[in-house]
C-alpha cells in the first residue's frame, strides 16, 4: 500500500484511510463499518450461511449441543408462530408482578424472579475473588439505568432529555401492545422513569467504573443485611447459594448504602412499574415482529441505525448468542489453521521477550519492581484460536419445541445463572474462555493473568500469512502487545502474577507510574471528535496506556527481523483502526467506551514514538508532529 508521505505527516489516519472513507457505506442495520466491523460482517455472513446449512441438513452436526443450537435457531426462525403468539409468552411474568400488593411481598418473589434472569433492584453473580483469584466469591451489583450513563442525567446534557423522550414513547407503545390500556401504560412508564431517576444519585458513572479495582468492596454478611430493614438480603443470598455466605463483594457501596431510600414501601408502586416496563422491553426481541421492531426504537436512536437487523439475521443471533461457545468451537476447528495458531503463539512469546528487554533498559523503575514485572510476564497464560471444549453447562441446554422461544431462552438463562451460583467458594477454572472462537476481539484477564486471541481477529488486516511480517507487526503485533500491556495499565498493574489484587510495586515506583498515567490522561483529554465531541482522558486511560505500550513493543519486535519496513508497520496500524460511524453512535462511544476513538488510537499514539517521526520526517508545524518533551512513553 503506497500513501502520500506529505499527507501522512499531517494526518496518518486520513492518508491511509481517506480513499476508503469516501466510498465506505455503513449497512443500514449497523452503527459503523471498517476494521473490526468488516471482519465481523464477514464472519456474520459465513456463520449465517453455515447455520442455515446445518438447519437444512447440509452440514452434519457432530455434537448434541450443536443439535440444540439448531433447534433453537429453527424456533427463532418460526416467524408465523412468533407472530401468532404475540406478547402471550410474557403474560405470566407480567401477571406475577401485577399480583404484588405491597413492598414486603418482594421478599418471597425475589428468588425465583432473579433466577430467571429478570430485572430487579440488584443482581448476584459469582466471579473470581480479586484478592484470592483461585476461589469464586459472590458479587452484589446494581441494575442498569435507562440512559447509557449517569452523565446523561446532568442538566447540561442535551442528549439525555431527547433520548428519554424516545424511550418513554417506545415503552408506552410496547405496553399497549401487551393489552395494557393507554392511560395506564402512560402512568406505568412515568413511574418507571421516576424509579430510574431515584437510583441515579447513588450510581457510579462509566468514568468511575473504569477504575474497576474500586468494585472490590468485601462486606461481612451482617453489614449487607444492614443495608435494608424491610428486605432480608441475607435470607435471599443464602436461599440462592444454598448455604451460609459470610462475605459478599459489593461492587457499588454508594448504591447499596442508600438502597432503602428508594427501594421501599413508599416507592413500591414506582418499582413495580419499573419491573413491568423492564420485563416487557427485555422480552421484545424474542416475540412477534411487531414487538421486536417497536422494542428496538430506543436502541436505533442510540446507534443512529436507520433500521434494525432483518428477522433471519436476528434469529441467527438468538441462537448464536445463546450457544456462543458451541459455535465458536465449530468455527475455530473448521476455519482456523494450525499454522496460524503456531505463528501467533510464537509472536506472543516474542512480544513477551521484547517486553522484558524493554524493562531491562527501563530508567524509571527500581530493579526490584522490574524483577517482579518479569515474573508476571513469565506467568502470563496464552490462549490462541479457540478452546478445545466449552463449559459443561451447555450440555444442560435442551430446547423444548412445545414452549415459546421466550420461555426456552429464559430457562437457559436460569440454568446458566444456577450453574454460576453453585460455584460459590469453589476453585476457579482458569482455562475457561471469556470470548468464543469466532469473536473479532482479544482480551487480557487481570484475575487470571492471561491473554486471549480468538480465531475471529486473526485475519487481515490484523493478521495474514499473505501479509508481510512488518504489516503483521503493525496489526496483530500491536494488538498482542496491547493485551500484554494491560498487565501493566493503571488497573492491571495492581494485580500480581497470580491475578490477585496485591501491591507488588515499590511505593516510589508506583508514584512515578501514576504521574506517567496522568500524563497520558492529559494528552488525550479534550481531543476533538465530530462537531462537539471530546475524548475523556480519564475514561480511556487504561486502553491508552495499553495502546502506547503495545505500539512501542510491537515496533521494537519488528526491528529484530532481518529486513523490516517501518512505513508498512505504521500504515497497517492506521489501517486496522479505520472506521466510519454514525454521529449518534460516535457520541455514545465518547460517553461510555473505555477505548479512545479509532481516529485518535491511530494518530495520537504514533506521535509518541520517535521512530514514527524518523520514518516520516515530521517537523514542527506538521499535524503529526509532537515535540519530544510532550511525548508520553510508559512501557
Amino acid at each position: 500500500m503506497t500513501i502520500n508521505l506529505q499527507e501522512a505527516k499531517q494526518d496518518l489516519y486520513q492518508a491511509v484511510n481517506g480513499e476508503w472513507l469516501k466510498t465506505a457505506v455503513i449497512p443500514d442495520d449497523k452503527p459503523s463499518t471498517g476494521g473490526f466491523m468488516d471482519l465481523n460482517e464477514g464472519i456474520e455472513k459465513l456463520a449465517m450461511k453455515d447455520m442455515a446449512e446445518m438447519a437444512q441438513g447440509n452440514i452434519s452436526l457432530t455434537k448434541p449441543e450443536e443439535e440444540e443450537m439448531i433447534k433453537l435457531y429453527r424456533l427463532a426462525m418460526d416467524f408465523e408462530r412468533l407472530d401468532q403468539e404475540g406478547g402471550q409468552p410474557v403474560q405470566s411474568d407480567l401477571a406475577q408482578i401485577q399480583a404484588l400488593e405491597k413492598f414486603l411481598d418482594l421478599q418471597e418473589f425475589a428468588k425465583e424472579w432473579l433466577l430467571n434472569g429478570n430485572p430487579f433492584a440488584f443482581s448476584f453473580e459469582n466471579g473470581a475473588d480479586m484478592k484470592n483469584t483461585e476461589k469464586y466469591a459472590l458479587y452484589l451489583s446494581r441494575p442498569g439505568l435507562i440512559l447509557p450513563d449517569k452523565t446523561y442525567y446532568e442538566a447540561e446534557n442535551k442528549q439525555g432529555p431527547q433520548l428519554l423522550a424516545i424511550w418513554k414513547e417506545m415503552a408506552q407503545q410496547v405496553l399497549v401492545k401487551f393489552d395494557i390500556e393507554e392511560e395506564e401504560a402512560h402512568t406505568l412508564v412515568q413511574k418507571a422513569v421516576d424509579f430510574d431517576a431515584a437510583m441515579v444519585p447513588y450510581v457510579k458513572s462509566n468514568e468511575e467504573l473504569a477504575d474497576y479495582t474500586k468494585a472490590y468492596n468485601p462486606r461481612k454478611m451482617q453489614d449487607v443485611k444492614a443495608y435494608h430493614d424491610h428486605f432480608d438480603l441475607q435470607k435471599l443470598i443464602e436461599d440462592l447459594i444454598g448455604q451460609e455466605v459470610p462475605q459478599v463483594i459489593v461492587t457499588e457501596p454508594g448504591y447499596f448504602e442508600n438502597l432503602a431510600i428508594f427501594f421501599n414501601e413508599e416507592h413500591f408502586e414506582a418499582f413495580k412499574a419499573w419491573l413491568i416496563v423492564s420485563t416487557a422491553l427485555n422480552a421484545c426481541s424474542l416475540l412477534s415482529e411487531d414487538l421486536r421492531q417497536t422494542g428496538s426504537l430506543y436502541s436505533l436512536a442510540l446507534s443512529g441505525n436507520p433500521q434494525t437487523m432483518d428477522r433471519e439475521k436476528h434469529a441467527f443471533y438468538v441462537a448464536l448468542n445463546t450457544f456462543s461457545q458451541v459455535f465458536g468451537c465449530y468455527y475455530g476447528k473448521k476455519y482456523f489453521g494450525e499454522k496460524a495458531r503456531e505463528d501467533v503463539a510464537q509472536m506472543v512469546q516474542e512480544m513477551i521477550g521484547v517486553y522484558k528487554e524493554r524493562l531491562s533498559k527501563n530508567t524509571w523503575l527500581s530493579k526490584e519492581t522490574i524483577a517482579k514485572a518479569c515474573v508476571k510476564l513469565d506467568a502470563i497464560q496464552v490462549m490462541v484460536g479457540y478452546p478445545d471444549d466449552y463449559p459443561e453447562v451447555y450440555s444442560q441446554l435442551k430446547v423444548k419445541e412445545s414452549e415459546s422461544l421466550y420461555l426456552n431462552v429464559q430457562r437457559f438463562s436460569r440454568l446458566c445463572l444456577m450453574d454460576n451460583l453453585k460455584k460459590w467458594n469453589q476453585e476457579v477454572d482458569h482455562n475457561l474462555w471469556q470470548m468464543s472462537g469466532h469473536t473479532v476481539n482479544a482480551y487480557y484477564d487481570p484475575f487470571g493473568n492471561k491473554i486471549c486471541f480468538p480465531a475471529g481477529i486473526l485475519q487481515a488486516p490484523f493478521y495474514s500469512l499473505k501479509q508481510t511480517r512488518s504489516q503483521n507487526y503493525g496489526g496483530i503485533g500491536g494488538v498482542i502487545a496491547h493485551e500484554i500491556s494491560h498487565a501493566f495499565d493503571n488497573n492491571g498493574a495492581q494485580f500480581d502474577e497470580k491475578g490477585n489484587l496485591n501491591n507488588w510495586w515499590k511505593p516510589e515506583d508506583f508514584e512515578i507510574f501514576k504521574e506517567k498515567s496522568q500524563a497520558m490522561i492529559d494528552q488525550f483529554e479534550g481531543l476533538p471528535l465530530g462537531e462537539d465531541g471530546q475524548v475523556n482522558g480519564t475514561l480511556t486511560v487504561s486502553e491508552n496506556i495499553a495502546d502506547a505500550g503495545g505500539l512501542q513493543t510491537a515496533y521494537q519486535a519488528m526491528t529484530h527481523e532481518e529486513s523490516y519496513d517501518p512505513e508498512a508497520f505504521f500504515n497497517n496500524w492506521a489501517k486496522i483502526w479505520c472506521m466510519k460511524a454514525r454521529p449518534q453512535y460516535q457520541a455514545l462511544l465518547l460517553a461510555i467506551d473505555v477505548h479512545a476513538p479509532n481516529y485518535w488510537r491511530a494518530n495520537q499514539q504514533v506521535k509518541n514514538l520517535a521512530a514514527f517521526h524518523e520514518t516520516y520526517g515530521t517537523q514542527e508545524g506538521d499535524g503529526m508532529y509532537l515535540a519530544p518533551e510532550a511525548r508520553v512513553v510508559i512501557w
